[in-house]
């Protein structure tokens, strides 16, 4: 297999991975234990459910785990194409890994507490920490996209769509306090173009007749 397909794949699974991770631990977990306005209640249901409990904080790991990794071989797969974007696809991504650390470890030290307070407190910090951090988010995404269109390697409306994708999300970072209601509208995009990176980079890998960045093209001196 040629050795930039293999490492689009492997690019492709650890983002799968984040992506499963995330969607279920924030989405699915979060949403079965933490009650807005309800402080008891979400003491009550950490308390009952700590398998639960403690698997969320497992797949909030797993975010952290698969973000940093995928970081790191997204600038393997595009340094050739942009330096500069590659590395910015790893800082960004590596910032957003550490920001979902630290709601981990607020969520785990949930397990520990038993004053319904304190619990609601950790649960809301977690969550404002990912919100606030989807301005990382899409800082990621914005030259992840940028990568795909100097490449060549794959479809250059993809690029667009990650382009937008990520410029939605360091929006709705901030419209989530202004204007509630247009945050999940911002971030449509970013959902699109992610599965249709996730599904190209497994599948198909990337164009092997593309032609060579233009990095690649310039003369050696």
């Amino acid at each position: 297999m040629d050795p930039l397909v293999r490492t689009a794949r492997v690019t492709g699974l650890l983002y799968l991975g984040l992506a499963v991770a995330g969607g279920l631990g924030f989405l699915l977990v979060r949403s079965r234990l933490f009650v807005d306005g309800d402080p008891a209640a979400t003491l009550a249901n950490v308390t009952a459910h700590g398998s639960l409990a403690r698997a969320g904080v497992a797949l909030e790991l797993l975010t952290v785990l698969t973000q940093a990794l995928a970081a790191l071989w997204f600038y393997r797969l595009f340094r050739t194409a942009d330096s500069f974007a590659a590395g910015a696809i790893a800082v960004f991504g590596t910032v957003n890994a550490v920001v979902i650390l630290v709601s981990a470890a607020l969520l785990s030290t949930t397990l520990s507490v038993r004053d319904g307070a304190q619990v609601q407190l950790l649960y809301l910090v977690s969550g404002a920490l990912w919100s606030a951090g989807g301005i990382f988010f899409g800082l990621w995404l914005i030259p992840m996209g940028w990568c795909v269109l100097r490449s060549g390697w794959m479809p250059r409306a993809l690029g667009w769509v990650l382009v937008a994708g990520g410029a939605g999300y360091v929006l709705a970072a901030f419209s989530e306090h202004a204007v509630p209601a247009a945050a999940d509208l911002l971030v449509l995009p970013a959902t699109v173009g992610e599965l249709w990176m996730v599904g190209y980079l497994i599948v198909r890998g990337v164009r092997r007749t593309a032609p060579q960045p233009e990095a690649q093209l310039q003369p050696q001196p």
